[in-house]
């Protein structure tokens, strides 16, 4: 009997040593995650969480989380299709269109985010009275771009020919994004 005790107890320590969990913890799957909230060749998109025991700040960190986000692709996509056009083409003065380019999307960024829609928003409340709020956005980034385009038009502080440069690449993202249809 105690021999069948003591067989069982190996066994259970065996069994239990199997199922142990990884070292970093258990994996989590968050509101808002997977390829239909991540951005592609169509949509600038942004996922944004915050925490608060307040509820309107946990919804404003996430919204601020999200927006920034979406503002950093876009300012990263400008970047290497400004970068891009100018390898491409013969322009003078390379430096100074970038920083105006650059400009021109940190003033619509700062200002507004054009065409901006709201994928979702989930909110939680723990134990502690925590307030977790997750929120996605998109942009459609042919929508995007004809704003951009618009601004430039409207900017008092760039020349004709930095205009109409600035106009020919967001022509040609236009173009991309239309062939990816809608």
């Amino acid at each position: 009997m105690k021999r069948l005790m003591y067989l069982a107890g190996i066994i259970a320590i065996g069994l239990n040593s199997c199922t142990t969990s990884a070292p970093m913890g258990q994996k989590v799957k968050e509101p808002f995650s997977g390829n239909r909230y991540e951005s592609n060749d169509r949509y600038f998109r942004g996922v944004g969480k915050g925490e608060s025991k307040d509820q309107n700040i946990s919804e404003n960190k996430a919204d601020l989380q999200a927006k920034k986000e979406l503002a950093q692709q876009l300012s990263t996509n400008i970047k290497a299709v400004t970068d891009q056009y100018l390898s491409e083409t013969s322009v003078d003065q390379r430096s100074e269109l970038n920083d105006k380019f650059e400009s021109l999307v940190r003033e619509v960024t700062n200002t507004s985010l054009a065409d901006l829609r709201k994928m979702g928003q989930e909110q939680f409340l723990n134990n502690e009275g925590v307030y977790t709020t997750f929120i996605a956005y998109e942009i459609h980034k042919k929508d995007m771009f004809r704003f951009l385009k618009r601004q430039a038009k409207a900017n008092a502080k760039l020349t004709e020919l930095q205009r109409k440069q600035i106009e020919d690449i967001l022509d040609e993202e236009i173009k991309k994004a239309d062939a990816m249809g809608e």
